[in-house]
């Protein structure tokens, strides 16, 4: 039954079931697990007349008498409607922007649920932007009180798929092949072990609750059962690949040792337990496959190199890729600088290289004349051939998807993996995006790093900001000034990098201005790079581009305009662009006074502390899990009703779950385990499992 495709189901048919497809709902089960975005509460709504400020969200329930464009006195347009409830009370709906779609979708007459952030004025109570819902005038109301509002749009009301028609296909569902399901798919001693709500009870009731205490426990069955799943696909994966045999490094060679004893500096402790977990791995003959966490500054470059030499003195290649060619031309000076009096052989291999001078570095890796290739994703296209990959590091891995890095493990036989991030993970993160590998984490800065200052100013501060970086460049220091946007835009009111360029030579005309962004040629921007950390320039204006991959010890001063439109790991890894010398360094957020609630968070968190690690956690309480760090370009299914940052306790559990399953019966062999193996397979592992080695 719960492989049932959709097609034939009643209330269906071909045209809804391709439609359904396209969203990933291909059969029966899909279908069950297309869970409501929300639910309509006959208890809590409210009418008109009884709202007060107390009332900061609400949900009404009538029927929409108006619906028109009106231009204001200033002569904007926005959409205004109107809903009026049994009593006769009526609440102003307003779209200031984006409507276009409320017309097509919705018309006068119809019976909607509204719900959203009242407003309360002199001229009454109104909802700006509400969602909305039809709901049906009696049937639906009459058969519970809690009624389930599916996730809609555009393209399911072309098909008329509506909530309403969502909970008929369900009921009908429900009702005629509910009995043909297993009555339960994990097995009996972890359902009773952790009080959960029997499987079939569980999806009936996310769909047709008969009360609230009846949904919550649902959920609660479901967010395990979502999590288990999901750990018990990571730890077989890790598994697999801990049985994938690769090349054995001897954990100690003379690249190595004369490299560690040529650095100015002595590794931190964190870097020290670093290389030796790397040593271990790569000596085992099996496949290493790690992930080094280390905040911005860190040092994790250096243990990268160190790695790579673990391959180089065994006579074997290595590889680190970068997301971008700012940061690959940034790592291969490093490596070039460090390792060149060894007469280690470093290749640089980007998009956009003359033909002739790209055959000579792929015919020197093929034939193993390069002993490490530094490069972007220019590195595991099909011409690159390596006669014998051992070691690859990938750097800001989160950029990569699990796609593009397992065609680069396919560059050589079972390499050994490196990925390395600076952006901190919480451990409940940790548990899901990267569960399938082993962590190593760098918590200490070297020694001698100043703190950095950080300053939150609005616009009418702007003189003082300027004053501020007048002050740093007038002592000698470099300073940056960073943008969202390359040029002036009419979609948006954002200051860009050329209009700031061309403000900033002006009000700095007695010192040198330079300007570097995406759409410049590569060697334009690293001839701009290339300036600024000779010197040469003390105001470099620039967007984002810089984020990663600069590295510049006499620039003590960082300036983010519209700080407020990016995210708080973002603002952290371009404030990690300053402090590298031995000079104290700031940073100023210039944001806009029109800053959401999130939004001020976001920016009082960075003045408040500049460690990275507890910088992720508030992000992750701010943002909620989502797509954080890019799950699905991780390749993981997507969460549909657990939380990894309010669901940790759980996901806690689910994980010494799926442990202890694989302890007792690592194949899933016996008897009471085989149901849980069909559908871990059948739903789960096949989707996602060639990403992961599952199986």
């Amino acid at each position: 039954m719960l492989t049932d495709e959709l097609t034939y189901l009643k209330g269906v048919g071909p045209r809804r079931a391709e439609f359904l497809r396209k969203q990933g709902i291909i059969n029966c089960r899909d279908l069950l697990y297309h869970f409501p975005r929300r639910y309509l509460d006959r208890t809590t709504t409210k009418y008109v007349r009884d709202l007060g400020r107390d009332d900061y969200e609400a949900t009404i329930i009538g029927t929409l008498v108006s619906l028109k464009e009106v231009t204001t006195k200033r002569h904007r347009r926005r959409l205004e409607g109107s809903l009026q409830d049994e009593w006769g009370g009526t609440l102003k709906l307003v779209w200031f922007s984006n409507y276009t779609w409320v017309l097509q979708v919705y018309k006068v007459g119809e019976r909607l649920a509204v719900w959203g952030r009242l407003n309360f004025s002199r001229y009454g109570v109104s909802l700006p932007h509400p969602e909305m819902d039809r709901v049906d005038a009696t049937a639906a109301l009459s058969t519970g009180r809690i009624i389930a509002l599916y996730p809609g749009g555009r393209g399911y009301t072309r098909f008329g798929l509506s909530s309403r028609t969502f909970r008929r296909i369900l009921y009908n569902l429900i009702k005629t092949r509910g009995t043909q399901m297993p009555p339960e798919i994990l097995p009996q001693e972890l359902v009773a072990k952790h009080d959960l709500l029997n499987w079939r009870t569980a999806l009936r009731a996310m769909h047709f609750p008969r009360s609230q205490q009846e949904l919550s426990a649902a959920r609660h069955r479901l967010k395990f059962e979502e999590l288990f799943l999901l750990q018990m696909l990571l730890l077989n994966a890790r598994r697999n690949r801990s049985r994938q045999v690769s090349t054995r490094l001897a954990p100690k060679n003379a690249h190595l040792d004369r490299f560690l004893a040529s650095l100015p500096f002595s590794l931190t402790n964190g870097q020290w337990q670093a290389l030796q977990d790397i040593q271990a791995d790569a000596s085992s003959g099996f496949q290493m496959n790690r992930l080094l966490q280390g905040d911005v500054g860190s040092g994790k470059t250096v243990v990268a190199v160190a790695a790579l030499l673990l391959a180089v003195g065994a006579g074997m290649q290595g590889a680190i890729m970068a997301p971008t060619e700012v940061l690959a031309e940034q790592h291969h000076r490093t490596v070039l600088n460090q390792v060149d009096p060894m007469q280690v052989r470093v290749r640089f291999l980007v998009g956009g290289q003359r033909k002739r001078e790209r055959e000579r570095i792929l015919a020197d890796i093929a034939m193993g004349q390069a002993d490490i290739v530094i490069g972007t994703h220019a590195i595991f296209q099909e011409k690159v051939r390596f006669r014998n990959l051992a070691m690859a590091v990938i750097d800001e891995q989160h950029r990569f998807g699990v796609e593009q890095r397992a065609m680069l493990q396919e560059k050589g036989t079972n390499p050994h993996i490196l990925l390395m991030t600076a952006t901190p993970i919480p451990r409940s993160l940790a548990l899901t995006v990267y569960g399938d590998l082993d962590l190593s984490l760098i918590r200490e800065l070297p020694a001698g790093r100043k703190p950095i200052r950080t300053h939150l100013l609005s616009e009418k501060r702007r003189p003082e900001m300027m004053d501020r970086v007048r002050r740093e460049v007038k002592q000698g220091r470099q300073a940056y000034v960073i943008y969202p946007q390359v040029e002036e835009s009419e979609k948006t009111d954002l200051k860009d990098a050329e209009t700031g360029f061309g403000l900033l030579s002006k009000a700095f005309a007695d010192y040198e201005v330079d300007l570097v962004h995406g759409k410049m040629a590569s060697l334009e921007k690293e001839m701009a790079m290339e300036r600024f950390k000779a010197g040469e320039t003390d105001i470099l204006v620039a967007t984002t581009v810089i984020e990663v991959g600069i590295d510049a010890p006499n620039a003590t001063m960082i300036v983010i305009e519209h700080a407020e439109r990016f995210g708080l790991s973002q603002l952290h890894q371009l404030r990690g662009r300053v402090g590298r010398g031995a000079h104290a360094s700031q940073c100023i957020l210039m944001a806009d006074y029109r800053q959401t609630p999130e939004a001020k968070e976001r920016l009082r968190t960075l003045t408040q502390t500049t460690d990275g690690f507890e910088i992720s956690d508030r992000d992750l309480q701010i943002r909620g899990s989502g797509d954080f760090f890019g799950t699905r370009q991780h390749g993981l299914p997507a969460l549909k009703v657990a939380d990894v940052a309010n669901d940790v306790k759980l996901l806690e559990d689910a994980r010494a779950a799926a442990e202890d399953l694989f302890e007792a019966d690592p194949n899933l062999e016996h008897k009471a385990h085989r149901l849980l193996l069909w559908y871990f397979e059948t739903f789960v592992g096949s989707r996602v499992g060639h990403l992961f080695r599952v199986g």
